[in-house]
């Protein structure tokens, strides 16, 4: 049976990685990218250029956008803080809506993006890291039981900063990124700002990925206060569970993107278990893996992730046309404990103590 055509539309150009998104989309054999909107044009201008989108589909109203083209999906990349709001303006259009991570800016705009949701609408939180081929191959061999149960996840999460490169990962340059901070919601603390609330959702919730959707009891929480920054640009997390410590750090100033040459330390993840240990780094092609059996330190494969968990794109439509549900970080359940940690982290480094989890 010949599959539907999903009609995608992209809204809101906040976030850099709206350009991939739409690049897997308009890469994908059975989606179209109907539209596009941002209030400010050249933000547009890009995907236009790139062929992804014809240039009578870039709108500046999203009422005009979502009217006009009727997408089925609509992929939204509001600064954090604005996750909630943008979605209680999408939803009642009725779209499936995918949104790029963070989840959001707190716990409690979080579920208010579940609740506006229609009950017949899937909502996706992206975390780009779930298809990571290395992640991925860890996840299995956790699944698989191959290290046990998991006592312990350390996750260290960054790059030079968020004004370093653009969509596709296009290199800036330091002049560039001096002229864009002082207007950049990344540096804004009411826009939810800061490396926290960038990248600590990652290990956060691919952690709650590894422990098998697990709790922890209580977060502690520390952050650099740079000068002349209203946010930080490094953070430290411990979160206690039943079982053992996790741990994740979040850097905004690491000495190389990890996309291009690994920084010290390396971007990933170290897993403890009752039975072993797994390193899994961003982008390695293989995972390392100690066991009772062999304890000796050994590179396992990992191969790249086949159809449909190459790009959140393609997964989501899968799961659309199959009508399965969505599965890992990217679900609600995993993603809401996820925010949950975050949530206890922001307040923990406030208070600059121990913050206990709601039982």
């Amino acid at each position: 049976m010949k599959k539907r055509t999903w009609k995608i539309a992209g809204i809101n150009f906040d976030h850099f990685h709206m350009g991939d998104l739409l690049r897997y989309a308009h890469e994908h054999p059975n989606a179209e990218v109907v539209g596009v909107s941002d209030e400010q044009p050249e933000r547009m201008a890009g995907v236009v250029q790139k062929g992804l989108v014809p240039a009578d589909r870039a709108y500046t109203d999203y009422r005009q956008c979502l009217e006009q083209t009727k997408p089925d999906v609509v992929i939204l990349c509001p600064a954090a803080s604005k996750h909630g709001e943008w979605v209680k303006k999408v939803a009642p259009y009725g779209p499936h809506i995918m949104v790029e991570k963070p989840f959001a800016a707190s716990l409690k705009e979080a579920d208010t993006m579940i609740a506006a949701m229609p009950k017949t609408q899937t909502l996706m939180i992206n975390w780009p890291l779930q298809w990571v081929r290395s992640h991925r191959k860890a996840f299995d061999l956790v699944a698989a039981g191959t290290i046990g149960e998991v006592l312990n996840v350390w996750h260290f999460g960054g790059n030079r900063g968020p004004l370093f490169h653009g969509a596709d990962k296009e290199k800036k340059t330091p002049e560039q990124v001096a002229r864009e901070k002082p207007g950049s919601w990344f540096y804004k603390k009411a826009h939810g700002g800061g490396s926290l609330l960038d990248y600590l959702g990652y290990g956060t919730t691919l952690c709650t990925w590894y422990q098998g959707g697990k709790r922890p009891l209580e977060v502690t929480a520390t952050v650099d206060e740079p000068a002349g920054l209203e946010v930080e640009e490094h953070s430290i997390v411990v979160a206690r569970y039943a079982h053992g410590l996790s741990k994740f750090e979040t850097r905004w100033g690491t000495f190389t993107d990890p996309w291009t040459i690994q920084p010290q330390p390396r971007c990933g993840f170290v897993i403890a278990g009752t039975e072993g240990t797994i390193s899994n780094y961003d982008y390695d092609d293989y995972v390392t893996v100690q066991t009772y059996k062999r304890p000796q330190p050994h590179q396992v494969a990992a191969p790249a992730p086949k159809a449909p968990h190459q790009n959140p794109v393609q997964y989501l439509l899968h799961c659309l046309d199959t009508g399965k549900p969505l599965e890992g970080p990217v679900s609600l359940p995993i993603s809401r404990i996820g925010q949950e940690i975050v949530d206890a982290a922001v307040r923990s480094a406030k208070l600059k103590k121990t913050v206990k989890l709601a039982a």
